[in-house]
């Protein structure tokens, strides 16, 4: 995989929606932070593993995991942004479904879907941290006696 100035903003944008979700969200958003960090960390390390021996099947695999934890995440907390998430990372995980049994080499469509795939996945976990975090200003600070 060649390195470019857009796919360094792009993990800096995910790193820095992970680190805001961290830091104001709630335990819905914190735990979706998480998965969304293993799979960037996962996809990272397993990339510089086998490099140039990956068939495709890595990422797949790895997409389809991250699918299934956001899945067990929405059930458990409800949240619509997760909802979102998960349906973006399905849609990911079609992608590389397609590349994969199609035999197709990456192409400028693969890039374009991956990388507006992962900016919709931060819009979503820096959109529900926002409303989670602006919930929990708004509720009133009971007096303590």
């Amino acid at each position: 995989m060649t390195i470019t100035i857009v796919s360094v903003v792009l993990v800096l944008l995910v790193l820095a929606g992970c680190f805001f979700a961290f830091w104001k969200g709630g335990p819905a958003e914190r735990a979706g932070a998480g998965v969304i960090f293993a799979n960037l960390a996962l996809l990272w390390i397993l990339d510089q593993i086998w490099a140039k021996t990956s068939s495709g099947a890595v990422g797949l695999a790895v997409d389809g995991l991250t699918a299934l934890a956001l899945l067990v995440l929405v059930l458990r907390y409800a949240s619509l942004w997760l909802g979102g998430v998960m349906l973006l990372f399905a849609l990911e995980f079609g992608l590389h479904a397609f590349y994969f049994v199609t035999e197709r080499p990456f192409d400028l469509l693969h890039v374009i879907v991956n990388n507006a795939d992962t900016i919709g996945v931060t819009i979503c976990l820096v959109a529900g941290t926002a409303v989670a975090w602006r919930r929990r200003a708004a509720e009133p600070i009971a007096p303590t006696e």
